[in-house]
C-alpha cells in the first residue's frame, strides 16, 4: 500500500474540530470511565487497534480490571458490567451500527437523562469518526501514552 496522508501534519484543522468535540463530550454529565468502555467497544467494532491500545491504557489508568476489558466484546454474556453500563453499550452498538430500536432507546433512556443521552450519542459518533479517520490514515498502533491528548 502507498504511504497514506500523516493525519497529524496534514490533517490540523480536522484533528482540532474532533478534539474540541471530544473535550466537550468529557466534561458532560457521562462518567470519565463510562466514556471510555464505550470507546474501547465502538472501537472494537470498528477494528481500529490505535483506538484499542489507547482506550485499554486510559481504562487501565483509571482502574478498570482486565477481566472487563477483556470481556467487553462478550458484554451481553457477562455479569461483571451494571444496568447503566449496559444500556450505554447497547446504545453504542446500536448507534455505530446504524440500528437504532425503540428497544435500544428504550434501554439507554431508562438509564440517562434526555441531556446525558444526548451527550453519550455525540460520544458514541465521536469515537466512531476518530476510528474512521485513524483507519483512514493509520497510526502506529501501541504508540499511545496514557494522557497524550489531554
Amino acid at each position: 500500500m502507498e504511504k497514506r496522508i500523516n493525519l497529524s501534519e496534514k490533517g490540523k484543522n480536522a484533528i482540532t474540530a474532533l478534539l474540541g468535540i471530544t473535550g466537550y463530550v468529557k466534561k458532560s454529565g457521562i462518567e470519565k470511565q463510562l466514556l471510555e468502555l464505550i470507546d474501547f467497544r465502538v472501537s472494537q467494532i470498528n477494528g481500529c487497534a490505535y483506538c484499542l491500545d489507547m482506550h485499554a491504557k486510559e481504562l487501565r489508568a483509571l482502574g478498570e480490571t482486565e477481566q472487563r476489558i477483556y470481556g467487553l466484546s462478550a458484554w451481553r454474556e457477562s455479569v461483571y458490567y451494571s444496568e447503566r453500563e449496559r444500556a450505554a453499550l447497547e446504545w453504542a452498538e446500536a448507534v455505530t451500527h446504524a440500528h437504532m430500536t425503540d428497544e435500544a432507546y428504550d434501554i439507554a433512556k431508562a438509564q440517562f437523562s434526555d441531556e446525558d443521552l444526548v451527550d453519550l450519542t455525540l460520544g458514541i459518533t465521536t469515537i466512531n469518526a476518530w476510528n474512521r479517520m485513524n483507519l483512514a490514515f493509520p497510526k502506529t498502533a501501541g504508540t499511545y501514552k496514557v494522557g497524550m491528548f489531554g
